[in-house]
């Protein structure tokens, strides 16, 4: 798919001020979209979640550590975004939970560690039909939603690269 410029490189994403359509309309909104979506996610997952006995935050959690277990907690709330004092408390309720265990690395006291536990390993399994389950319930293919995702990945990255130039 063709990359759209920037707004920094092109006028061409920027809305005309002789366009037809009211750009201050509600549904004219990406930011809208995106938080709209977002709930109807989140309020999709609860259901599907439930019987790993996961919240949405922590199934993110356990989706870093089955791609890296043994990850430090300042690596991992990188990776989602999540500061400390949101990541912690999630961690300790998987804790609780026998999924994941805490511990502050050897080499570095100031760094904690987080693995996986044997019980948080075998979730993975029951996991793997949550993918497919989200694409039935979209109406998408697993490759439509992985190309979404990526689109979605790049516009973060995007948001984010302006946001820092400010």
């Amino acid at each position: 798919m063709p990359s759209t410029p920037s707004p920094q490189s092109s006028n061409a994403a920027r809305p005309s001020a002789g366009s037809q359509t009211d750009w201050l309309q509600l549904d004219q909104q990406l930011c809208f979209a995106l938080y709209a979506s977002s709930l109807a996610m989140t309020k999709l997952y609860k259901p599907l979640l439930a019987p790993l006995g996961l919240t949405y935050p922590q199934y993110l959690v356990m989706l870093v550590l089955w791609e890296q277990d043994g990850i430090s907690v300042s690596a991992l709330g990188q990776r989602l975004s999540l500061d400390s004092g949101t990541l912690t408390p999630l961690l300790k309720r998987l804790e609780a939970a026998k999924l994941i265990s805490r511990q502050r690395a050897q080499d570095d006291e100031r760094r904690v560690d987080i693995g996986l536990t044997a019980t948080g390993k075998a979730l993975r399994a029951q996991a793997k039909r949550i993918p497919q389950e989200l694409a039935c319930a979209s109406a998408c293919s697993l490759e439509e939603l992985s190309s979404l995702t990526q689109r979605l990945h790049a516009l973060r990255q995007e948001l984010s690269k302006a946001q820092a130039s400010d």
